[in-house]
């Protein structure tokens, strides 16, 4: 008999299973207690539990691993992982040190169906969705290898895929990432799903998830969108707008536009201006990216005084705009370098 991955069920599936076996709905609880805080992968080890519970678990339910087949070091201190699935297809997570803290940016799915055409990832089409056990264990193991003074402290769905697409999985997922009593206990301030701008799903995943959005926009019309972004043919720059003054906003929180600046194609003064009306009446900060250069890109990176002067234009007129310079260039796990390059075996639905 096949036993079930526990990671993909969550607490009420869970206690469900237990129940229709004779067993008491809080030990759900207890269990995910050892799996997410305890780092516990053998039932037998969970000593608050019965003997039989232990045994009666073991035969239905298994807790693994991911494979970690690759780590690589950036200059900067930034890992990047990939991770091979029990299918044979990889993924890819970065770990980012910052001053006191670690961000994890992870994958959503094994691909992307979106073309970004300023995005590695995009080049090898969409395999498939990651499934929760899939989006949580590459927090979960990479914490493993951890220390205490050294743990990570942000999550960032941003890595392969487009979230919002795979959303009945990252809700999930994300109800695990943050539930402090037995999950992986993260606050939903430091939790943040990334979109290219899927906006059928924005009022889902207001009502559903209590984390921070941020949109990926690059550009101040659609005419250099629809180039940069093939969504923005179904959901236009003044679509996505209207659904982000919509977003209902938890207080002192603010939607992140993330904006690839790409040399010639929507680094202007102009674009910038354009920028800055587009967001009025949103409570905004925004991200400014330098394009990271890949093998066959056919863009190019701003010089600097071209990135300042576009800062300059958007923080006169009273935005927060950080310039976000990607670390682990050198080991293609910046922004837009994921692509988990390696050789995977099947590409499934």
């Amino acid at each position: 008999m096949s036993r079930t991955e526990i990671k993909n069920l969550s607490r009420n599936q869970l206690a469900s299973l237990l129940e229709t076996r004779g067993i008491q709905t809080y030990r759900a609880a207890q269990i995910l207690r050892w799996i997410y805080l305890r780092q516990t992968d053998r039932f037998e080890d969970m000593t608050d539990l019965s003997k039989p519970i232990r045994i009666g678990i073991a035969e239905e339910l298994t807790c693994q691993r991911l494979e970690i087949s690759r780590i690589e070091i950036s200059r900067d201190g930034s890992r990047k992982f990939l991770f091979t699935l029990e299918d044979g297809n990889q993924i890819e997570s970065v770990l980012i040190p910052e001053k006191d803290h670690h961000t994890l940016c992870i994958s959503s799915q094994v691909g992307c169906a979106q073309g970004c055409r300023f995005c590695l990832t995009a080049r090898g089409g969409f395999i498939r969705n990651l499934s929760p056990h899939e989006i949580i264990s590459q927090i979960r193991d990479i914490q493993n290898r951890m220390t205490d003074s050294d743990k990570i402290t942000n999550i960032v769905v941003m890595g392969m895929g487009e979230p919002l697409a795979n959303y009945e999985n990252l809700i999930q997922a994300l109800d695990i990432i943050t539930d402090a009593d037995a999950g992986l206990g993260f606050s939903g301030r430091r939790v943040t799903v990334s979109t290219a701008g899927l906006v059928s799903r924005f009022s889902d995943l207001a009502r559903d998830a209590s984390i921070n959005i941020a949109v990926s926009l690059n550009a101040s019309e659609n005419k250099t969108r629809d180039l940069l972004m093939p969504i923005n043919r179904k959901f236009p720059i003044e679509t996505l707008l209207q659904a982000c003054r919509d977003y209902p906003l938890r207080p002192r929180r603010r939607i992140t536009f993330e904006y690839i600046l790409i040399q010639g194609v929507n680094d202007s003064p102009e674009d910038a201006r354009r920028l800055t009306q587009l967001l009025r009446g949103i409570k905004a900060k925004i991200n400014l990216i330098p394009f990271n250069p890949h093998e066959g890109s056919e863009f190019n990176r701003p010089e600097l005084p071209d990135i300042l002067r576009f800062q300059k234009v958007l923080t006169d007129a009273n935005y927060t705009a950080i310039i976000r310079f990607s670390k682990g260039q050198d080991i293609s796990a910046a922004c837009g370098q994921l692509r988990a390059g390696y050789p995977s075996i099947t590409h499934t639905a």
